[in-house]
């Protein structure tokens, strides 16, 4: 069973709409900071819970069924960065054919300017979530009705949710400006560095929020403790960062009160049926089928992201894994470990430029099992949906490669619980990830290592693997290939798994210890939005990324001329029109441009 508290979901519809007077103007900068709430509504303890489910509700990225907060379409605010994350981060192509969502083109080759409006939906969409955390902090302090324990809790919650909107600044533009509940000015510069500032919200979120709650979805003190260890790490503030997932890792329980852990099977992330378990730290909850006609709950930031042609999911074939992820997924076949220096040699096989009704034989080679719950290729099942098709179920192979995604495919055994079809492409109820457990343990993994501490990094490092290589979760081969539905074969495996832990000889510098973890990270995390940010913060963005434009450019059309520059590529341009808006008296832009950007 799923653990949805109905409650909080329903009160997520339209939160907007039942809390604010007015809508959504095109920027932040051009509102008082004060906005424009309905006091009646918010004047006591039960309202101010509702400005805090809309500060939730802005999780999401959306508005309705067809808009993003920020006004675009709603895969320009995808709160799994899909888009600046993951496809950016080289483990994914945008999908579809070129002229489809161009824009995004730009954004993967690095060659788009100021003006792209993928990048002003987003930078609105999450100051729509700031601007709602400072309703709540500004509401409650003018409310004396409200206990102190309730007091802390609530303003805990709104300072964890801001402190996670302007992470998702911080890491996308940089220098961008903060503006809370006391700022009477909205046009403030962005000369000032907010790593200190969101330190202290989940700092303080930290120290006031309840260890559980009675409402799985919201935040709880330990989800504040990762995600502060989090904002450590991306400082490099290792030894901050290693005592906080320390205290995590030994002491932290979940909204449900149940300790952190990996779940036993790794695809129970991605299954609606058996999320929101032991390995959720922080999840955006998604429902399918609300009541109200729409996908808007049912992350519609993602629907783009199915297979296309003869599938059953109707849209639209974006998102599609590379062939770069798919060859990191290889191990040698003795040691059952990843080679992270030479993976793209001796590709793993696949259908390029194969027909369906033509023959074709999947790899061979020893695999890490991850990979077939993460990436759809011919010939292996595509959880309950039968085999994968190849080519028919591809938009244009010599454009985004023969793969499909996966984490984000619910099941057809529960489609009708599920998938939300209420738009022209579907919804799902399968949850975002924020944080999740085996992202705090290579996190505290790559922490340790830093500090010096190999064999703690490794034990952490080993947690994840070991989890991979429990036979239970391996994908197995259907029963009756001509029936798929009848059941699995729990004798004989769908592709050749072989994955081990590793050893104090792959561990024995700190150097080969990095590499392994930040390895390890693309392989549990992929396509969950982290790898460009990671490559950023590790400083190999540059390097790893031009390999890539190489080696892929070579297979799929889409990244030909993609080129990334140190000094100017590690964040993206500040939006244009957000610079357009900021103009102060004297007709000067509050906002600076990034550099390099024009």
């Amino acid at each position: 069973m799923k653990f949805i508290n109905k409650k909080l979901r329903s009160l997520l519809v339209f939160p907007a709409i039942l809390l604010l007077t007015g809508s959504c103007a095109d920027s932040f900068l051009d509102q008082p900071a004060l906005g424009s709430l309905n006091e009646g509504v918010v004047s006591n303890e039960v309202g101010i819970d509702k400005l805090l489910i809309s500060a939730y509700a802005a999780l999401d990225g959306q508005q309705d069924a067809d808009n993003a907060l920020g006004g675009g379409g709603p895969w320009q605010a995808a709160p799994d960065n899909w888009v600046y994350g993951s496809v950016a981060g080289g483990v994914a192509s945008k999908g579809s054919f070129g002229g489809d969502q161009p824009a995004i083109d730009q954004i993967v080759k690095f060659n788009s300017n100021p003006s792209n409006g993928y990048y002003n939906t987003k930078w609105k969409a999450v100051y729509e979530g700031v601007k709602r955390c400072n309703n709540v902090l500004r509401q409650l302090a003018n409310d004396e009705t409200i206990s102190d324990s309730d007091r802390k809790d609530i303003a805990g919650q709104a300072r964890f949710l801001r402190g996670h909107y302007y992470f998702e600044l911080k890491k996308m533009w940089n220098m961008v400006p903060w503006i809370d509940e006391n700022t009477e000015d909205p046009k403030q510069p962005n000369t000032e560095d907010i790593w200190p500032n969101i330190e202290d919200d989940f700092k303080f979120a930290y120290e006031n929020l309840p260890e559980t709650q009675s409402e799985f979805g919201r935040a709880n003190k330990w989800a504040a403790a990762a995600y502060l260890g989090k904002s450590y790490l991306f400082q490099h503030k290792y030894t901050e960062a290693k005592d906080i997932f320390t205290t995590v890792i030994s002491s932290g329980v979940n909204s449900g009160g149940t300790k952190y852990d990996l779940v036993p099977l790794f695809k129970d992330n991605f299954d609606a049926a058996t999320e929101n378990n032991a390995e959720t730290v922080f999840d955006i909850q998604m429902v399918a089928n609300d009541g109200t006609g729409t996908i808007a709950n049912s992350n519609q930031g993602g629907k783009l992201n199915f297979p296309y042609g003869n599938s059953p999911f109707r849209c639209c074939g974006f998102y599609q894994p590379t062939q770069d992820l798919v060859n990191s997924y290889k191990t040698d076949e003795v040691t059952g470990l990843p080679n992270f220096d030479d993976y793209n040699t001796e590709p793993v096989k696949s259908d390029m430029g194969i027909l369906s009704p033509e023959p074709f034989t999947p790899y061979t080679g020893p695999l890490d099992p991850r990979l077939d719950w993460t990436v759809g290729r011919r010939g292996l099942p595509y959880h309950d949906w039968g085999y994968h098709p190849g080519a028919e179920w591809i938009r244009e192979q010599t454009y985004g490669g023969p793969y499909s995604p996966k984490k984000n495919i619910y099941y057809q055994a529960t489609a009708d619980q599920y998938s939300d079809q209420s738009s022209w492409a579907p919804g799902t109820a399968i949850n975002v990830h924020v944080i999740r457990f085996a992202d705090v343990l290579l996190m505290a993994a790559e922490a340790e290592a830093q500090a010096g501490s190999l064999d703690q990094a490794m034990a952490y490092v080993n947690r994840v693997r070991n989890r991979a290589a429990n036979p239970e979760g391996f994908l197995k081969d259907y029963i009756d290939s001509s029936n798929p539905l009848a059941g699995f074969d729990e004798s004989k495996d769908a592709a050749n798994y072989n994955i081990a832990p590793y050893t104090l000889a792959q561990f024995s510098t700190k150097e080969n210890a990095l590499k392994a973890i930040y390895f390890e990270r693309k392989l549990e995390l992929a396509m969950e939005g982290h790898r460009f940010f990671d490559l950023v913060r590790w400083g190999i963005a540059e390097e790893t990324l031009n390999a890539y434009f190489e080696y892929q450019g070579e297979i799929t059309t889409d990244v030909r001329g993609g080129r990334f520059f140190s000094g100017i590529h590690e964040y993206y341009p500040i939006p244009q029109a957000q610079i357009d808006l900021s103009l102060d008296a004297s007709g000067q832009p509050t906002l600076k441009q990034n550099p390099g950007y024009f």
